[in-house]
């Protein structure tokens, strides 16, 4: 999988669960050793309540998070051709991160990570649907850049 990247881009479909997480544990496993953002596909969704309480458990704030697509980025002035990897957690998300990789020397790696949205019946199953990708997400990170 490669050395430690100086910055890394985590993306997912809507910016607002699993690239968020992933940004957020990202900071407070490496802190300011590696650069770190997130982006979505669109920008259509807010960040999730349920993914904020489940990290909060961790001691990651993600309530300030604020949802971002690839083309705000850009048009806010952040070259995404800048960053050494991008993570896709999402089957729309490595597509169009290997898009962006085919014009610059950006590794990409796909992490199938499971998307808790809609799963669960109730606070405590939904709550327990979320911890598990968080999970998901912290395992991959701790065997990817620990």
């Amino acid at each position: 999988m490669g050395d430690k990247p100086q910055s890394v881009l985590f993306c997912c479909d809507h910016n607002a669960v699993r690239s968020p997480m992933a940004e957020g544990l990202m900071k407070k496993l490496c802190g300011m050793d590696i650069y770190v953002q997130s982006a979505g596909v669109r920008n259509d969704l807010e960040i999730d309540g349920f993914a904020i309480a489940v990290c909060e458990e961790l001691g990651v704030e993600l309530a300030r998070h604020r949802a971002r697509s690839f083309d705000e980025m850009q048009e806010w002035g952040d070259d995404l051709e800048g960053f050494d990897l991008i993570v896709a957690l999402s089957p729309a998300s490595q597509r169009r991160a290997l898009e962006l990789a085919r014009h610059a020397h950006i590794d990409v790696e796909y992490w199938p990570i499971m998307d808790p949205t809609g799963l669960g019946e109730g606070r405590e199953a939904k709550l327990a649907s979320y911890r598990q990708t968080r999970d998901q997400i912290m395992s991959k990170l701790t065997a990817r850049f620990a």
